[in-house]
């Protein structure tokens, strides 16, 4: 219930954000080249997962390629340390995902992705799998930073997972969560 008011709470802010830079960006269009970001991630963890972690606080790098106007094909590589309650161990994932970018409107965007997580500390956490299959359905603006070629990108996202270890299904890592990035694109 509480990872339910807390991601409603980062859905809501996000939606303010959206609708208050649009009326200052409505001249401004989807950038056309390659758009490199560099970011950083919180997440809430959900489901199952919320028994054992509480959050993760991680980076990541991701390429947006214009396929046409408005829509991109994104690579998307990052580290997540996901901290576990009381006694138990910390998670440490790679995630590595491609996926499509979609822009409705000039700065607003809906993101799909998938790929795998790649566990770093596997025997310690009690996986019998190194990989897993992840997914991740985000929604975001990318809002231009006066009239240069960077821009601020921040999404929210569901983010779950395949299970880690085949008899758990506790072992499957799936969270609420943020990204803010600094963004820049090629001309």
């Amino acid at each position: 219930m509480k990872n339910s008011i807390k991601s409603s709470i980062l859905f809501f802010a996000l939606s303010g954000i959206v609708f208050g830079a649009n009326a200052q960006t409505n001249a401004k269009k989807v950038p056309s080249g390659i758009v490199y970001s560099i970011g950083v991630e919180s997440r809430l963890a959900a489901g199952n997962f919320n028994n054992s972690h509480r959050w993760n606080l991680g980076g990541s790098i991701q390429a947006d390629f214009p396929v046409v106007k408005s829509l991109y094909l994104t690579a998307n590589a990052g580290y997540n340390n996901f901290f576990g309650k009381d006694n138990i161990h910390d998670i440490n994932l790679i995630p590595v995902k491609g996926g499509i970018k979609y822009f409705p409107l000039d700065i607003l965007y809906v993101q799909g992705e998938a790929g795998a997580a790649f566990s770093t500390n596997k025997s310690t956490v009690g996986f019998d799998n190194s990989a897993a299959f992840i997914y991740a359905p985000q929604v975001g603006v990318r809002i231009q930073l006066g009239n240069s070629n960077s821009f601020i990108d921040a999404g929210v996202r569901y983010e779950g997972s395949s299970k880690f270890a085949t008899k758990a299904e506790s072992s499957k890592v799936n969270f609420f969560g943020l990204r803010v990035a600094y963004a820049l694109t090629s001309r």
